[in-house]
């Protein structure tokens, strides 16, 4: 397997973002799920999109890492659209992901990593606790969230 830097509007990239909206809008049980398909300009530098592929270069999983707006004890950096195709569930791709976005986020100088999610989706909310992120009040207006995470990633300010 290989991660690779991608844009959202990269061809095979679009292929997973497209499955992934059809499975939400699909499986979506908190009324109508909104798409939203991502912004390419918003996963730039210190942004990322980040797609895994197989040695043989089927893509895997996806997932886009953005700044937003500040908190008043530093920079944060948003994860998005992680997504892992069905029959790669289960083999750690999608915690080798986040991971990899951490990483991104740390040598970007990032404070804080934070996420949304729907409580529908109970595989993610357990790979974001076990990767350290813990609730938090919202913060953004996404319709299709109901539940919001952070992990600090530099200590606290004394």
């Amino acid at each position: 397997m290989r991660v690779i830097e991608t844009s959202p509007d990269d061809t095979l990239t679009a292929e997973l973002l497209r499955a992934y909206f059809a499975e939400r809008v699909g499986g979506f049980t908190e009324g109508a799920y909104r798409v939203s398909a991502p912004d390419p300009a918003q996963f730039t530098p210190p942004g990322v999109f980040l797609r895994i592929d197989e040695d043989d270069g089927a893509p895997l999983a996806c997932g886009g890492l953005r700044e937003i707006e500040p908190a008043d004890d530093g920079r944060r950096m948003e994860v998005k659209h992680l997504f892992v195709a069905p029959a790669a569930r289960g083999s750690g791709i999608g915690r080798r992901l986040i991971t990899r976005l951490e990483a991104h986020a740390r040598s970007e100088g990032a404070a804080w990593l934070v996420l949304d999610t729907n409580r529908s989706l109970v595989a993610a909310a357990g790979l974001y606790a076990t990767s350290g992120f813990l609730p938090v009040p919202a913060f953004n207006d996404n319709p299709n969230a109901t539940d919001w995470y952070a992990k600090r990633l530099v200590p606290s300010p004394a």
